[in-house]
C-alpha cells in the first residue's frame, strides 16, 4: 500500500488572494478588478478539475480556500463590471456634453459684454 500524503491545491491560495484583490480592484475604475477576477476564475477551474480527478490527494483546507477565492472573484468581477459600465456611461455623457457645447463648459465664468 502506497503512503500518499495530502498536499494543497497548487493555486488555492493564489485564487483566494486574486479574488480579494478583484473586490478591492473594483474601486479603481473596474479594470484591475476585472483582470484579477478573470485570472482567479481560470485558475480556480483548473484546480477544481485537478481536485475532481482525485479528491484524496488534496487537503480540505486548500479546497476551502479555492471555493472562497472563487466566490470572491465572482463578486469582484460583478462589481467591477458594474463600476466599469458606470464609468463608461459617465465618459460618454461628458464627451457628448463637450462635443455639443465646447466653449460653454470652459468659459462659464467669463462673460463678454459689449
Amino acid at each position: 500500500m502506497e503512503n500518499q500524503t495530502q498536499r494543497p491545491l497548487p493555486n488555492g491560495t493564489a485564487v483566494l488572494v486574486l479574488g480579494i484583490v478583484s473586490i478591492v480592484g473594483c474601486f479603481c475604475d473596474g479594470i484591475p478588478g476585472l483582470v484579477c477576477g478573470i485570472i482567479a476564475l481560470v485558475l480556480a477551474s483548473k484546480d477544481l478539475k485537478l481536485y475532481n480527478a482525485d479528491p484524496t490527494l488534496y487537503t480540505p483546507g486548500s479546497l476551502s480556500n479555492l471555493k472562497s477565492g472563487r466566490v470572491c472573484a465572482i463578486v469582484g468581477l460583478s462589481l467591477s463590471a458594474i463600476v466599469l459600465v458606470i464609468v463608461l456611461i459617465e465618459l460618454f455623457i461628458f464627451g457628448a456634453a463637450i462635443l455639443t457645447h465646447p466653449y460653454e463648459l470652459f468659459n462659464q465664468h467669463t462673460s463678454v459684454s459689449m
